[in-house]
């Protein structure tokens, strides 16, 4: 196998594992063991929102992204692996689906969101009254594992919409890609942050001491954008990213403000703000409303993707809280270095 692709400047390394399972998924990756089977997943039984799970989905899935270092790139289609991912996925569906409540209400999920973005104690109100420097840094390094490949995972619906649908969201995308500069990319001035607040703005740097909350998020992500059959859930997800987005970074930048943080770092939060206000209507009534014009059939996915967003970011918060508030301590699974 040629690792063609894979520069060493921007891929980043192999994981560590946590459990058999992401044991299993790296290893194979390193050519130590044969290819993993579903039934691998199935003797073992892991958590759907462990951290064992977490690290072989996200493993797997990072295959399609920017690979990783002395990793092939044929591994991204092998089909043994593929079909590990797959019995990864059912499990983290599976549970998803448990663990909301359906419907498809689109209208009624969004009205909510639009009246209940952000509860009273989430985590940036908890950073704009009372977080410490510490706590905000840590929260940067959570949100690096999406931020670095911000709207990455979004793009691979564009293909799967069609008509106004699909313009609209690609005039979301273009804002962020910067526009079509590069110092705009959100993921560039999400480097910026990183670096302004003394932390590594290396891909993934950050993975191996972000709990199972954060990186479940960034799995739904790919999860979406992966499957044409999600491209509703996608365009939910999306739609409740983009209409969160605004308040909660208004918080952010207040926060920032407070403690006096370098302006690179508030200025991530200040270009989302405006931006994403546009966005909310444009993914509301451009995108939502064509797409089930044209399929009426996918107004139940929609409100899965937006109760899956909201239900995971609800477990990331407590998580992220619990040991702020409760602990005292680190949210991370190692104080940052």
């Amino acid at each position: 196998m040629s690792t063609s692709g894979l520069d060493v400047a921007v891929a980043p390394a192999l994981p560590e594992p946590r459990g058999p399972v992401s044991e299993a998924v790296v290893d194979v990756l390193r050519e130590t063991r044969p290819t993993p089977a579903p039934s691998v997943v199935r003797a073992l039984d892991p958590d759907p929102f462990g951290d064992d799970l977490a690290i072989a989905l996200h493993t797997c899935y990072e295959l399609h992204y920017r690979g990783f270092r002395s990793v092939p790139a044929e591994w991204e289609w092998d089909p043994a692996l593929l079909a590990l991912r797959a019995e990864l996925e059912r499990r983290f569906l599976t549970a998803l689906r448990e663990e909301v409540e359906g419907g498809d209400d689109v209208d009624g999920v969004v009205e909510e969101l639009l009246t209940e973005f952000i509860p009273n104690d989430g985590v940036p109100n908890h950073l704009r009254e009372h977080g410490t420097w510490e706590q905000v840094r840590e929260f940067f390094a959570h949100r690096s594992i999406y931020h670095l490949k911000e709207a990455d995972p979004h793009a691979w619906v564009i293909p799967r919409l069609r008509g106004r649908a699909k313009a609209a969201l690609v005039a979301v995308e273009f804002d962020e890609f910067g526009g079509g500069k590069a110092e705009r990319v959100h993921a560039q001035l999400y480097a910026d942050l990183l670096d302004a607040a003394g932390l590594s703005s290396d891909y993934l740097h950050y993975l191996d001491i972000v709990p199972a909350p954060q990186i479940a998020i960034v799995n739904l992500m790919s999860l979406f954008g992966l499957h044409r059959s999600l491209r509703g859930a996608l365009v939910g997800h999306f739609s409740a990213a983009e209409i969160s987005t605004a308040p909660s970074a208004r918080r952010m930048a207040s926060a920032l403000e407070r403690l006096g943080a370098p302006p690179e770092c508030t200025l991530f939060f200040t270009e989302h703000i405006e931006a994403d206000a546009v966005h909310e209507q444009i993914m509301r009534h451009d995108v939502i409303d064509d797409l089930l014009a044209q399929e009426p059939d996918l107004a139940a996915d929609v409100v899965f993707g937006i109760q899956a967003t909201e239900f995971l970011e609800a477990r990331f918060a407590e998580a992220l809280l619990t040991a702020w508030r409760e602990r005292g301590g680190t949210s991370l699974l190692r104080p940052l270095s």
